[in-house]
């Protein structure tokens, strides 16, 4: 069960992702958008990610497809939310696995909700995003991390949330593939700096009040 489970995961993740790409190209350089709510199915588990991430990936795509008779639906791209430190054990972390449905999605079905148990409906608020098409292996995404970072220290930005990953590509069918070919968007909720007192001009203000 496991095995065929893994196939269909890989091969699941595979699907679209060249038109995918040709969508995200433009997050090769860092971006700062106003990114609209999403509805998504979630499953939220704690564990390292290699162990417990068939188990949540299994729940949204096996749920994915079954909602799929009913909806106008297009091909599942699954994305997670981490937000404990990277220097958590990974037995510690928890991942808020999800995957986005349709505003026609009303409800998870009983005989679902019953097999699936942690499964949930909901819907995730962004507002202010920074966003970043990071291709390579999953270890190497510190390297792309510090563009988003560079860009929102330029912008007058900091990060307001947890670290988010939209899989557009992962492993290959039989095994892990080429990671140097994987494409992963890495995503955080972001808000404006306030300047602090020290860094702020005060006849600068002065001006700004004075003809205001």
């Amino acid at each position: 069960m496991k095995t065929k489970l893994s196939l269909l995961l890989a091969t699941i993740l595979l699907i679209g992702c060249g038109k995918n790409f040709e969508e995200n190209e433009y997050l090769l350089e860092p971006q700062i958008i106003d990114k609209a709510p999403q509805k998504l199915l979630v499953y939220e588990v704690m564990g390292n990610p290699n162990e417990v991430g068939g188990e949540a990936f299994g729940a949204l795509f096996s749920t994915f497809f079954k909602l799929k008779k009913n909806h106008d639906m297009g091909a599942p791209i699954p994305r997670a939310r981490w937000p404990k430190l990277l220097e958590t054990p990974k037995e510690e972390w928890l991942g808020i696995y999800a995957m986005p449905v349709p505003e026609t999605v009303k409800e998870i079905p009983p005989k679902i909700q019953e097999q699936y148990p942690k499964l949930k409906l909901e819907t995730w608020e962004y507002g202010m995003t920074a966003e970043i098409l990071h291709i390579g292996s999953y270890a190497s995404e510190p390297e792309t991390v510090k563009k988003l970072h560079q860009l929102l220290t330029q912008e007058g930005f900091e990060i307001s949330g947890p670290h988010e990953e939209e899989y557009l590509k992962g492993p290959g069918m039989f095994g892990p593939g080429n990671p140097d070919k994987y494409y992963t968007i890495v995503r955080y909720p972001v808000t404006k700096m306030t300047p602090s007192v020290e860094s702020v001009d005060p006849d600068s203000t002065i001006s700004e009040v004075t003809e205001g």
